[in-house]
């Protein structure tokens, strides 16, 4: 009879579970949540973006300059770049000519 009766205490006290918050010492660091999102924090989105900006550029450069024999590209984008304009443009000799 003892034995149910002290089941039956442990019982009861583990239900009622007296959560105490973690104990913080006055001479100790404070410290302090950052600020994110998605997991990022700002200093490293703005790093991510950096880098991500720079292999876009370079991305964008380099499909430019390999599509640059389509004459499409030459003559929409190409030509109509200010100071350089005047070296993609491609005249056709008369003596090529057919007719």
């Amino acid at each position: 009879m003892i034995t149910n009766t002290r089941r039956l205490i442990s019982l009861k006290s583990a239900k009622q579970l007296v959560r105490y918050s973690s104990y913080r010492s006055p001479h100790g660091p404070k410290y302090a949540v950052q600020p994110n999102i998605g997991g990022f924090t700002l200093k490293q989105a703005k790093s991510l973006g950096i880098t991500l900006g720079g292999f876009g550029g370079v991305a964008g450069f380099f499909a430019l300059f390999f599509l640059g024999d389509v004459p499409r590209v030459r003559k929409d984008i190409l030509e109509k770049v200010p100071i350089l304009g005047s070296h993609f443009k491609k005249e056709i000799p008369a003596s090529d000519n057919p007719f």
